[in-house]
């Protein structure tokens, strides 16, 4: 269960950050690459609980 909740998070991120990097602004092309990155990291959390069982 844990493991959808983090990969739906994660996708949710990536996309928010890829939104983000679009913009005209640096701060926030910045602020969007940290949160794709936070994504990436909530989806690879995700695909560990699954092969592990929830248990981490």
């Amino acid at each position: 269960m844990g493991e959808m909740k983090d990969k739906v998070k994660g996708i949710g991120n990536e996309i928010a950050g890829n939104v983000k990097q679009a913009s005209n602004d640096p701060a926030t092309r910045a602020e969007g690459q940290a949160q794709e990155r936070k994504g990436e990291a909530q989806n690879l959390k995700g695909e560990i609980k699954g092969k592990l069982g929830d248990k981490v």
